[in-house]
C-alpha cells in the first residue's frame, strides 16, 4: 500500500507562514493527516498498540505532537486511548461493522435525496471532477489516491444536502469506519474495487438528473456492499494488501 508516512526519519519541515501560530497549526494538520493515512491505510494490524517510538522516529517529531494527534485519531474512532498504556487500533467486530454500515447507509441516502434538492451546477460540475480523478487512479491501482478522491465525492454529496445536523452525524460515524471502508476494497470474494466503480457511474448519473430518490436508492445499496465486502475481508485469512505501483 501507498503511504504518505516516509520510510526513514525525515523531519517533517514547518512551512513558511506569518506566525508561528500558523507554522503550528500547519506542522499539526500535515502530522494528522499522515498518520491518519497510515493508520487507514492498515499499516498496524487491528487491536494492536500504536508504536509510538517508531512512528516518531518515521515522521522525525517528538511524543508531544504525535501524542496531540493521536488524541484526535481517537476522537474520530480509529483508535483508541488506553490510561496510561499508550493507544491502540480500534478493533470493529462483525456485528459493529454491521450497525456502522446500516447507519451510515441511512445518512448517505437522506444526503442523497437532500442534495438533489439544492445542489447547484457548479457542485456537480466539481462532483464529476473528483469522479474522473477517482477514475484514473482506479485505472493505474493507485488505491491511496482512489480513495482520497471516493471520500471527498460522498462527503461533497453530503455538503450538498445543506444539513448541518447530517453533516456533523456522517463525520462522526465517517471516522469510525474509514479504515474498514480503505481495507474492503481488497475482498477477494469479488472484484469490489471494479463493482464500486461502476456504482458510483450510477452516483455520478443519478445526481447530474438531480433524482433524488433514485440516488437515495443507490447510495444506501452502495454501502450495503461496501458492508459485506468489509465483512469478508474481515473473516477472510488476512494477507498483507497490494502495492501501489
Amino acid at each position: 500500500m501507498k503511504s504518505t508516512i516516509p520510510d526513514s526519519g525525515v523531519p517533517i519541515a514547518p512551512p513558511a507562514g506569518n506566525g508561528a501560530d500558523r507554522q503550528e497549526a500547519s506542522l499539526h494538520g500535515e502530522i494528522l493527516l499522515r498518520l491518519r493515512d497510515y493508520v487507514v491505510e492498515g499499516n498496524i494490524p487491528e487491536g494492536a498498540r500504536i508504536p509510538e517510538r517508531q512512528l516518531c522516529e518515521m515522521l522525525g517529531i517528538s511524543r508531544t505532537p504525535l501524542r496531540e494527534a493521536l488524541k484526535v485519531l481517537a476522537a474520530e474512532g480509529l483508535i483508541e486511548l488506553l490510561p496510561n498504556r499508550g493507544a491502540r487500533v480500534r478493533q470493529l467486530s462483525q456485528r459493529d461493522l454491521e450497525e456502522l454500515f446500516d447507519v451510515m447507509a441511512g445518512l448517505e441516502s437522506l444526503a442523497g435525496r437532500l442534495a438533489c434538492e439544492a445542489i447547484s451546477d457548479a457542485e456537480i460540475a466539481a462532483i464529476e471532477q473528483l469522479h474522473y480523478e477517482m477514475y484514473g487512479h482506479y485505472l493505474h491501482r493507485d488505491m491511496h489516491g482512489y480513495f482520497l478522491a471516493n471520500q471527498r465525492i460522498h462527503e461533497s454529496i453530503v455538503a450538498a444536502a445543506r444539513n448541518e445536523a447530517l453533516k456533523t452525524a456522517y463525520a462522526n460515524f465517517a471516522g469510525r469506519i474509514r479504515r474498514v471502508r480503505y481495507s474492503a476494497n481488497f475482498a477477494r470474494k469479488r472484484q469490489r474495487w471494479a463493482e464500486a466503480m461502476r456504482e458510483h457511474e450510477a452516483i455520478l448519473d443519478a445526481l447530474r438528473r438531480r433524482a433524488g430518490s433514485e440516488l437515495s436508492d443507490i447510495l444506501f445499496q452502495h454501502l450495503r456492499n461496501k458492508r459485506t465486502a468489509a465483512i469478508e475481508h474481515l473473516i477472510e485469512p488476512q494477507e498483507p494488501a497490494p502495492a501501489s505501483p
